[in-house]
């Protein structure tokens, strides 16, 4: 028989620090617009933030990755593979191969694809650095994100999400470009590569359908994303499917992460037995349909105990519910040297705290201002971070691992 294959764990890092896209126009006249975009620190670069996203993953299971595969359009090297810093900071055991799969935007989703079909366990990290010209649609539209996705089989463990089948849709095209050296993308004009996706995406979407037996009917929702914005929103509209929200307001596009991290924002809510479809536009289109088998964690506190059950003191010799078995350390591969108590105690239940007196306005905590970005950076971002001094922080997005 034949083993399912799908995700076993996955995980996303987004930088804690926002910038309002209103700031750009406030300081260079012109540019910006609604929302906010995440921004990395000065400290951070597409391997570290993929590390924050491997370790997030890898923290949901006792599964070690077989290989490791890092992609990005923004290396912290060039001829130096980077995924082996990744690899070192995970502690991997060295047979572990770790391989940089980059270059373009598309490798990401394309690495993700082929671990998915593949045996074995892969550790799919991807990161990216959105930056763009002063004032220019990038520059506002762009994210610094990182996404970690564990593939695996059902032999390896319960998966999260079951993979269904793909298909892709290739052809040649000027859509974005960035020559070695240069810091920034270049594009050609919009409606053309609207007319080349529109195409694409409907042979991807018909085969990847007739290769797994699917309707559109069966699919309760879609994950839609690619660089040209206005490629994608309209084949969203074009597949009859619910689309899912794309963080464009709280993150911005992070490129080659994005596929990955709404993937992982869907599967955080999603219900068990929900189909969900990520389609991908980026020099062509990808389409991978998912099954989830797991529903999402449960949220707020424990139930309470039964009345009249004894707690504290008063406990019986049997306790109402069995002790924890120990742990085991995932990196030492032993237990935990605290033994379990031979009598358990039910917890004690605090008391709900009061609601917070502070206005709305004030809710955030209050951070003096911090430099991100460099000294002698002169992108609009910069310049608009550098002659703000932030009060307030905006609110974070969370994933399932609690990686803000």
């Amino acid at each position: 028989m034949t083993a399912t294959r799908g995700i076993l764990a996955y995980g996303a890092h987004v930088p804690y620090r926002r910038l309002d896209r209103a700031a750009i126009r406030n300081v260079m006249g012109s540019g910006g617009g609604r929302g906010h975009r995440a921004v990395a620190s000065f400290d951070q670069d597409t391997t570290t933030m993929g590390v924050e996203a491997a370790r997030q993953a890898l923290a949901t299971t006792d599964l070690a990755p077989g290989a490791l595969w890092f992609s990005t359009v923004a290396p912290a090297y060039l001829d130096k593979t980077n995924a082996t810093t990744a690899h070192a900071a995970l502690r991997l055991d060295a047979g572990v191969p770790a391989l940089d799969l980059g270059g373009a935007a598309r490798s990401a989703v394309g690495a993700l694809r082929t671990a998915l079909e593949a045996p074995g366990r892969t550790l799919v990290v991807a990161a990216d650095l959105r930056c763009g010209l002063p004032t220019s649609t990038d520059e506002a539209a762009g994210g610094d994100a990182a996404s970690a996705v564990l593939t695996g089989s059902d032999d390896d463990g319960p998966l999260l999400a079951e993979y269904l089948g793909g298909a892709s849709a290739t052809a040649e095209f000027v859509d974005r470009w960035r020559t070695p050296g240069d810091a920034t993308s270049r594009t050609w004009e919009e409606r053309f590569g609207e007319q080349a996706y529109a195409p694409l995406v409907d042979r991807a979407w018909a085969d990847a359908l007739a290769a797994t037996g699917l309707d559109a009917d069966g699919i309760d929702l879609a994950v839609v994303t690619g660089l040209h914005a206005r490629a994608t929103k309209r084949s969203g509209g074009r597949l009859g499917v619910t689309v899912a929200d794309d963080r464009s307001d709280t993150i911005g596009n992070s490129g080659a992460a994005h596929p990955a991290l709404l993937l992982a924002d869907v599967l955080d809510t999603a219900e068990t037995g929900t189909v969900v479809a990520l389609v991908v536009l980026a020099d062509g289109c990808d389409v991978l349909l998912f099954r989830t088998t797991t529903g999402p964690p449960p949220t707020g506190p424990p139930p309470r105990p039964p009345a009249g059950a004894a707690t504290g003191s008063t406990a019986s010799s049997a306790p109402a519910t069995p002790p924890p078995a120990p742990r085991t350390c995932r990196r030492h591969g032993s237990a935990s040297a605290a033994a379990p108590s031979t009598t358990w105690n039910p917890p004690r239940w605090p008391t709900p705290r009061a609601p917070s007196s502070r206005s709305p306005s004030t809710a955030w905590p209050t951070r003096p201002a911090r430099r991100w970005c460099s000294p002698s950076s002169t992108s609009t971002a910069a310049a608009a971070c550098r002659s703000s001094s932030p009060t307030s922080t905006p609110p974070r997005w969370r994933s399932a691992a609690g990686s803000p």
